[in-house]
């Protein structure tokens, strides 16, 4: 028996979430799913929106999947992140026929970008240039003290070597597990180390230590604005793609609009012995209450959770459904939601994820 906590979120997140919970549970698995006092319910409760009762549930369970947070529930995923160390986004990109992309051929689109989920600007240290001055740090390029900058702010940038290594080395295992199933085994490591060569080429030195224990696998490191364009001219190349923190944040969300947007971009963060799956779609407050938010990057990070927990046939039985399911409505929209062209309703569209599982 394995035992997962769920955090609707707010806004149109709970929407989405609502009807995928119940297609996880008409698959009938050995899983016990609970909902942690979160957000608006912790409030109500104990007057706290992240109470340890619903850090002691998250604790007690073997993953999480989450909705979106406008806010209120941010401190779980602050502790989902940071506190259960899962140092590894993936943010899968892959294209089905009935997805609403914006490119002439996107079919074949299939990459994973792997993002390092801890470091880099993402820990949010950040100042005054004032307090700098006690440094005498000097631009590398204008060679000006940092002082002349003031007044002003600074971000620390941290790309640690053991940060780096691990996502890295996870980024080599998943290109050889797709290897199996007939991708290029490819690993793209890409950043700015063009201009940054001690911290962003630190990282790209260590995908190529890295890389001497993988000989089975490609790899290749490119600036990653010449990866951003790759992103939308050449898609079809990249397998695998390993990103710092904040240059992956960005160019997931990028790759999720080649292939037809946010609302069917799944992810999950992994760690040493804990994962969490969330959608990669913000809240939506602006279509809350309308019953129409995407539900397939809700129902994608579960199949990608079930596989995490060992159902990988359930997990292919969830993706299949909805490959059937957006396949059956390319032509009239049928199903749909009005993102991807239709005029399906969030429950309209897992009714036939259910009606389509059924045939499985």
């Amino acid at each position: 028996m394995k035992r997962v906590a769920i955090i609707e979120g707010e806004d149109a997140a709970p929407e989405a979430m609502k009807p995928t919970l119940a297609l996880l549970e008409g698959l009938g698995l050995p899983i016990e799913f609970h909902t942690p006092p979160v957000g608006r319910a912790g409030v109500e409760a104990f007057g706290d929106p992240f109470p340890d009762e619903a850090r002691q549930s998250i604790d007690d369970s073997d993953a999480t999947l989450f909705g979106a947070t406008s806010g209120l529930s941010v401190r779980a995923i602050l502790y989902l992140r940071w506190g259960k160390n899962t140092f590894a986004n993936v943010r899968p990109a892959r294209w089905q026929p009935g997805y609403r992309s914006p490119l002439a051929k996107p079919e074949g689109i299939d990459l994973v970008i792997v993002r390092e989920n801890l470091e880099d600007l993402y820990l949010g240290i950040e100042g005054e240039i004032e307090e700098l001055e006690t440094l005498a740090l000097r631009s590398r390029t204008s060679g000006r003290p940092v002082a002349d900058y003031a007044p002003g702010c600074f971000a620390l940038k941290v790309i640690s070597e053991a940060g780096s290594e691990r996502v890295i080395r996870f980024a080599f295992e998943l290109a050889r597990k797709r290897k199996t199933s007939g991708r290029p085994g490819r690993v793209t490591c890409s950043s700015k180390y063009n201009m940054l060569p001690r911290s962003d080429g630190r990282f790209r030195e260590i995908a190529l230590s890295v890389a001497k224990d993988y000989s089975d696998i490609e790899l290749q490191t490119i600036i990653v604005d010449d990866l951003a364009q790759r992103l939308v001219t050449k898609p079809h190349d990249l397998d695998v793609v390993v990103l710092p923190n904040l240059y992956g944040d960005i160019l997931s969300d990028l790759a999720a609009g080649v292939i037809g947007g946010l609302g069917v971009a799944p992810s999950g963060c992994y760690g040493e012995d804990y994962a969490y799956f969330e959608s990669a779609h913000g809240s939506a407050p602006d279509i809350a209450g309308l019953g129409i938010i995407n539900p397939t990057a809700t129902i994608l990070s579960a199949a990608m959770m079930l596989e995490y927990l060992g159902f990988e046939d359930a997990a292919t039985r969830l993706d299949h459904a909805v490959t059937q399911v957006y396949a059956e409505g390319k032509a009239e929209g049928e199903h749909l939601t009005p993102d991807q062209g239709g005029s399906a309703t969030t429950v309209e569209f897992c009714d036939a994820i259910a009606r389509a599982l059924e045939k499985e």
